[in-house]
């Protein structure tokens, strides 16, 4: 439950976006995207301390101080009288929300090890992707059941239910004499050994510019399947269906990698949707692609950019952290929170930029492909 958090926090909202656009920004319904991005932003500077705290106070320590803060902010979410005041609380909401996120997997770290840690962490994964599938259809039923504040609500009421759960059944897995002081020194140490490597810095950029994409994409979906296809009202169970479709990316990335390698598989998957992308962009802008084949082939377009994610994010992540063995845990938390406030300082104009068609976001993901496909090349191996 705690590692559904931030799915369900940010899948959720999709569905509400008109709703939120009509009552906070009537002259700018696209800011409304803004409820997700911020949420991001927050949970990237959440996740660069979250570590840390957690070697520091504990596990419980962290996911009862994290819960705590989203409560408060899911509150002020859910009572907001406008947009800003939304977003700086959705901000929060996520800085707090990185706290059950990182101390989840530290937990699953101090109990299992090897072959059991794995097939956790695959349960792990496999929660992040049904989560997707799911959330967005909560959404729409509590957004038209009692309005889209509600959601905030059922935030506040997951965090309740999950950290409950925590407290009741599972002791504290970090005793108090492997607990290590919070020392800022060791940060900056951090900051500085990962941006002066230079494959770590590629690989950050490359993950930056392919989470970009996926979230581009993510932001837009709502006003894309109603504006672009004419399918706003079914929009959750497309969704669903797109998420569930490039869930089998995950898998089929796990059996290839293993004989060709993290890098060739990134390399190809790049090329393969930075061609895919460049020829729709075209068909589109010169009147080509016949209208009746815009939804099929927009639909197949938009998940195949969560299937990019599939074969790229996990791949790119694992590359980062090859020369960061001696600082595992603090890179991950470094590598993380940079690659996630890039990705949506990328993203976020695009989705802004969005104007009933999709060529901005077809053009945007084109361009940054390629360049995560340059990037890609000059990884060393």
């Amino acid at each position: 439950m705690m590692a559904a958090t931030v799915a369900f926090a940010t899948d959720a909202m999709l569905p509400a976006f008109p709703d939120i656009g009509a009552d906070l920004s009537p002259h700018g319904p696209n800011r409304a995207q803004l409820v997700v991005a911020s949420f991001m932003v927050g949970l990237g500077v959440g996740t660069l301390f979250a570590g840390p705290l957690c070697d520091a106070f504990g596990r419980q320590a962290v996911t009862i101080g994290g819960t705590v803060i989203i409560i408060i902010f899911a509150t002020v979410s859910a009572l907001a009288q406008s947009l800003e005041l939304l977003l700086l609380a959705r901000c929060l909401q996520g800085v707090g929300s990185a706290g059950p996120r990182v101390a989840s997997m530290a937990i699953v770290r101090d109990l299992f090890r090897g072959r059991e840690m794995a097939r956790i962490l695959s349960f792990v994964i496999l929660v992040f992707t049904l989560a997707p599938v799911f959330a967005p259809s909560v959404g729409w039923l509590l957004t038209q059941g009692f309005g889209w504040r509600s959601i905030f609500v059922s935030f506040a009421v997951f965090s309740i239910m999950s950290t409950g759960w925590l407290l009741l059944r599972l002791p504290e897995t970090l005793s108090r004499e492997n607990r290590r002081s919070l020392r800022l020194r060791e940060l900056v140490d951090g900051l500085l050994e990962v941006f002066s490597n230079r494959q770590v810095m590629l690989a950050i950029g490359c993950q930056s510019l392919v989470f970009a994409v996926l979230m581009s994409t993510l932001l837009s979906s709502q006003q894309v399947f109603d504006k672009v296809f004419d399918r706003g009202a079914g929009f959750p169970l497309w969704f669903a269906l797109m998420a569930a479709l490039a869930a089998g990316a995950s898998v089929m990335n796990a059996a290839i990698v293993v004989r060709a390698g993290m890098r060739k598989v990134v390399r190809a998957a790049l090329l393969v949707h930075s061609s895919f992308t460049g020829i729709f962009l075209l068909a589109m802008i010169t009147g080509v692609l016949p209208a009746s084949w815009l939804f099929p082939v927009g639909f197949l377009w938009c998940t195949s950019v969560f299937q990019l994610a599939g074969f790229t994010l996990g791949n790119i992540n694992a590359i980062a952290m090859e020369p960061m063995g001696h600082m595992a845990g603090l890179a991950a938390s470094i590598i993380t929170s940079v690659a996630t406030i890039a990705s949506i300082a990328i993203a976020a104009p695009i989705g802004q930029a969005f104007d009933g068609t999709l060529v901005p976001l077809t053009a945007a993901t084109f361009v940054f492909t390629a360049l995560a496909l340059l990037l890609a090349h000059r990884l060393e191996g």
